[in-house]
């Protein structure tokens, strides 16, 4: 099991028949770590948290085991993951782990960096690779493309996004595409200038989209995952209402339709998918607040429920979760639920890939909240189950690789 006490050194001992006794490691304890039960190690998910600690020499990645049939997260280590890794990937071995560092300069340069980490198959910890720069200041956001070949990026304060290709051995290399988003912009206050939010792959790997916050835009590009190239579309694949500030956008599995989640107006906006042409049509907008609300807030994370039934948003200022069914006919969207996120403003969430467990990051109360869902409705019920830790901003939740 892994170690309680600041730097022990043990061993795992994976699930009966599946190999011998696994090399010792080294973690740094997480106060009240527990020590896992045979019962407890065989569950089904790994947790990674990333924060906003932006000391570079300090441990920012956490590290869970996720027990879905109770909603119990057991810490297991923090490691070191660069400065503020506000948003993580993990490829699709379980090899690696990419990370963001969003600041505002990089070993003394203007930007971020991003980083590549080696995954421990025995225990899940991480090793720093190498890492390289953004090429624009407070990247929020990464993904990997489809192949695995490259990692996308989304520079906030800069607006503009940046693809990094990944080597063989998981390192990265130097940038080798960045595009910027021009004007013009919203009339939000926030929206002086370009802010790109987000940067993911269209299901089939032919483009990429970013959502950009200051010009109201989701941009398209072609994406050649081989040659690690971008080409942007001649126009924006979709274009918000003014003000509305385009944070995440995510596809439901079906791939024909998208959601995207709207941060300064708090709304989220059903999209229909033209694989072809790379471009969105909005089917409808919804409101993410309770009706009522009138306090200050600003929309975060969206996620579909791997059964495509469910969208979930999440609310900061009214400190929500907003639950919608969505018809399976037409992608639109009734409201089923607003649920407390019981603690300031949560930044992320995720679903584990079950859909029984939904986990909130709630950075401004350094807190991590577990519900169970009710598969057949949607809803989300409060485990009673939680962990403390500096300023949480991303949970990514991978089938526990270690058994």
């Amino acid at each position: 099991m892994l170690p309680c006490s600041m730097f022990e050194k043990s061993a795992l001992r994976p699930r009966a028949g599946l190999r011998a006794l696994v090399t010792l490691v080294t973690v740094a304890a997480l106060p009240g770590c527990a020590r896992l039960t045979p019962q407890q190690a065989n569950q089904d998910y790994l947790v990674y948290v990333g924060t906003n600690v932006a000391d570079p020499a300090a441990n920012t990645i956490y590290l869970y085991h996720l027990r879905p049939a109770t909603g119990e997260l057991l810490p297991l280590g923090a490691m070191k993951g660069g400065a503020s890794p506000s948003y993580l990937t993990v490829d699709a071995a379980h090899r690696h782990l990419y990370a963001v560092s969003e600041t505002q300069t990089y070993l003394g340069a203007p930007g971020g960096g991003v980083s590549a980490l080696a995954i421990d198959p025995h225990n899940g910890t991480l090793a720093m690779l190498n890492q390289q720069p953004s090429l624009g200041a407070s990247p929020c956001y990464i993904s990997l493309d489809h192949t695995g070949k490259n990692v996308l990026v989304a520079n906030y304060s800069s607006g503009n996004v940046t693809l990094l290709p990944v080597r063989p051995d998981g390192q990265l290399g130097a940038p080798a595409a960045t595009e910027q988003h021009q004007p013009p912009t919203g009339p939000h206050k926030n929206q002086e200038q370009p802010h790109a939010h987000s940067f993911l792959p269209a299901p089939d790997n032919r483009y990429a989209f970013s959502a950009d916050l200051g010009t109201d835009k989701v941009y398209g590009y072609q994406l050649d995952a081989s040659s690690g190239k971008l080409r942007p579309l001649p126009a924006p694949a979709f274009t918000a209402k003014p003000g509305a500030g385009p944070r995440h956008l995510t596809f439901h599995p079906n791939g024909r339709w998208a959601y995207l989640e709207n941060e300064l107006n708090s709304t989220v906006t059903a999209l229909s998918y033209d694989a072809k042409a790379g471009t969105f049509q909005e089917i409808e907008t919804r409101s993410t607040l309770p009706a009522g609300y009138a306090g200050d807030n600003s929309g975060a994370d969206v996620h579909v429920s791997p059964d495509g039934q469910t969208l979930y948003t999440s609310n900061r200022g009214d400190n929500s979760l907003a639950v919608f069914h969505i018809a399976p006919a037409t992608g639109r969207l009734t409201l089923v639920q607003h649920v407390s996120t019981q603690g300031k403003t949560p930044r992320n969430f995720a679903l584990d890939p079950s859909g029984r467990v939904l986990l909130v990051a709630n950075q401004n109360s350094d807190n991590i909240f577990t519900y169970s869902v009710d598969k057949q409705t949607g809803k989300l019920t409060p485990t009673g189950k939680s962990v403390s830790l500096p300023s949480p901003m991303f949970v990514g939740i991978v089938p526990d690789f270690t058994k």
